[in-house]
């Protein structure tokens, strides 16, 4: 009777392992394809940038420190491998594509022109698109992280290897300016 009931609490332990293992798996998969989806709004606002660059560079000749910069990050960000690798390249070009808007603000010409709008439209939409994938593959960073840290997930976390996962987090270069109130000029 003793061995049925050690075998018995044996196989609800093992059954109870393996659930939390499926139900870690399912975690990391389901954030996996949030930074999928990241990737591919990436892609599309990648594939922008060289547009926006040769758009402005007509009208902003002698701002080509900036344009270099916004060309090599984004190729730094196309090439970037493994997620917390491309959050890195991301926040970086985001950061320069801030640059960019502020020289931008000196070209009123440019700013009546259609087809630097158009591009401008285009960009805003995939920053936006971006921002909401950003906040669901937080989202799905945040469960995961909590499944592996809590107990006692964190010890069939810990036997299988699963880590801790980066949350795609505004660059603290970029905070302060987050901090700031609007400048708005009539």
């Amino acid at each position: 009777m003793t061995a049925i009931i050690i075998l018995a609490v044996v196989v609800i332990l093992v059954f109870f392992c393996i659930s939390l293992y499926n139900r870690l798996v399912r975690m990391r998969n389901n954030r996996e394809n949030a930074f999928a989806n990241i990737d591919v709004q990436l892609k599309q606002r990648h594939d922008l940038v060289p547009q926006l660059v040769e758009c402005v560079k007509g009208y902003a000749a002698h701002e080509k420190e900036t344009f270099q910069k916004v060309t090599e990050l984004r190729n730094q960000a196309v090439n970037a491998q493994g997620i917390d690798n491309k959050i890195a390249a991301e926040n970086a070009l985001t950061s320069a594509l801030s640059g960019l808007k502020v020289t931008l603000e000196a070209y009123p010409e440019l700013k009546a022109n259609q087809n630097f709008l158009q591009l401008q439209g285009e960009v805003s939409d995939i920053e936006n698109k971006l921002a909401a994938t950003r906040r669901y593959f937080n989202s799905a960073t945040r469960e995961y992280n909590n499944a592996v840290e809590t107990f006692p997930a964190n010890i069939v976390a810990g036997m299988f290897n699963f880590k801790r996962g980066a949350m795609f987090e505004v660059p603290d270069t970029e905070r302060a300016e987050l901090d700031k109130a609007p400048d708005i000029k009539f």
